[in-house]
């Protein structure tokens, strides 16, 4: 179960901008693979990516250095130590950077080596990374929350909220939980290209490109797509705000229908979006400093989740401050923002305890084969974030998650109700 060999390589993303990858391979032959990650929307306080610089390659985007950094100086320091040991292992590293965001070695380097080390020790066991992960049975898998709408700059359409997501809570099992996310998404361009006068644009994210700088006209058309699909009993929606993306710092103000608002305006806003869409989580609705404002988001939305993305970063530190302020009502599991599976786990473990919950999610810039699946089946989460259902990385998270059903036996679903009122209406 020792480490034998440590090496690293820089690849390509599913947006083509290069990413370490890293191998581990134990004495026994044993191999484990793990690969960062990056998002469309980076928190500031996420574990630094070490990047090379260099214009002339991939527009500085390349991660040579974070690659030396794995073959020179953290594959030496992992030979022969034992690859079951994730929480030493990824301790050492941390101590081995020696910085709070992981600037010296790089948090790119650190995860993939992180993930590699673990994947390994699956392999070692012979058995699934969720299986390697999981203390209890797996009695349900995650509801997947599709990414229809991608908000953002496009042309003279500036729509401050950065997702617009389906979420099938009454589906009767995962295989009707992904065709109706399917279905819904082919409708949803019809009807887009009937409101537009033409075929919709592909977003940065894959999904559709915001028809309107209303959260509340775009909620409309998808509601439009989901009852010409038939699906309207079984279908709530969710909203990723990425709100730093839109928020003004000098004036203390967001952007909505074109004009800069307070935070209050913001939330009221929200507030009646809620009451008129059945909303399972609002997502980052305020900015990832702004304390005040989401301790307020909790306690006006009472009719829907509040979670923290960039607010949190999957980092404990930042969780138990929110959780003390009433700023969630959970978080947004993503391992790479923190650097090592071992931090995401601990956060993940104060989350259960404080009962919040902890949603996972994939990247915008991802990879085949993210562990976040592996983590959505293991935790028990009662949903995930899948992104929209178009590109390979994508798809495959679906196909993941049926594949674990066929594997398992297991086919239903989480059961939602819990969480949202809405989905308690329906049935």
């Amino acid at each position: 179960m020792r480490i034998a060999a440590v090496d690293a390589v820089q690849l390509l993303d599913c947006k083509g901008r290069p990413m370490v990858e890293v191998q581990v391979r134990t004495e026994s032959g044993h191999i484990g693979r793990g690969a960062a990650p990056t998002g469309q929307s980076v928190g500031s306080h996420e574990a630094f990516v070490l990047r090379d610089g260099d214009a002339a390659e991939y527009h500085g985007l390349g991660v040579h250095r974070a690659v030396r950094n794995v073959v020179e100086v953290i594959g030496p320091a992992l030979i022969g130590k034992d690859v079951t040991d994730q929480h030493g292992i990824d301790r050492l590293m941390i101590d081995m950077d020696g910085t709070s965001a992981k600037s010296d070695l790089g948090g790119n380097a650190i995860y993939s080596t992180s993930i590699a080390v673990l994947r390994a020790a699956s392999a070692v066991r012979g058995v699934l990374l969720y299986e390697h992960l999981s203390d209890t049975p797996v009695t349900a898998l995650p509801v997947p929350a599709f990414n229809m709408v991608n908000g953002g700059r496009y042309g003279r359409v500036v729509q401050p909220f950065n997702e617009f997501l389906v979420v099938p809570a009454g589906a009767d099992s995962i295989e009707q939980a992904v065709h109706i996310g399917l279905a819904v998404f082919d409708e949803l361009a019809d009807v887009l290209g009937t409101h537009l006068g033409h075929p919709p644009q592909t977003g940065r994210s894959y999904g559709y490109v915001a028809p309107s700088a209303d959260p509340s006209v775009v909620l409309d058309l998808l509601q439009r797509a989901v009852d010409a699909s038939g699906y309207t009993d079984q279908v709530v929606y969710a909203l990723d705000c990425a709100s730093s993306e839109m928020y003004d710092p000098a004036t203390d103000t967001y952007l909505l229908h074109g004009a800069r608002v307070d935070r209050r305006e913001l939330i009221t806003f929200v507030k009646q979006l809620t009451d008129d869409f059945p909303i399972l989580f609002v997502e980052d609705l305020l900015d990832e400093n702004d304390w005040g404002g989401h301790t307020a988001a909790v306690a006006e939305l009472d009719n829907t989740v509040v979670l923290g993305d960039d607010l949190i970063v999957t980092n404990r530190n930042r969780l138990e401050r929110a959780y003390a302020e009433h700023a969630v009502d959970g978080f947004i599991l993503k391992p790479n923002q923190v650097g090592t599976i071992t931090e995401a786990l601990a956060t993940y473990d104060y989350a259960v305890e404080h009962d919040l919950l902890a949603i996972p999610s994939g990247r915008s810039g991802g990879v085949v084969d993210d562990i976040v699946m592996d983590l959505s089946i293991a935790l028990h989460a009662p949903f995930q974030k899948n992104g929209a259902p178009r590109s390979g990385e994508r798809i495959e998270k679906l196909n993941f998650l049926m594949r674990a059903a066929a594997h398992l036996g297991v086919h239903e679903l989480a059961d939602l109700t819990a969480y949202d009122h809405h989905v308690a209406l329906r049935r």
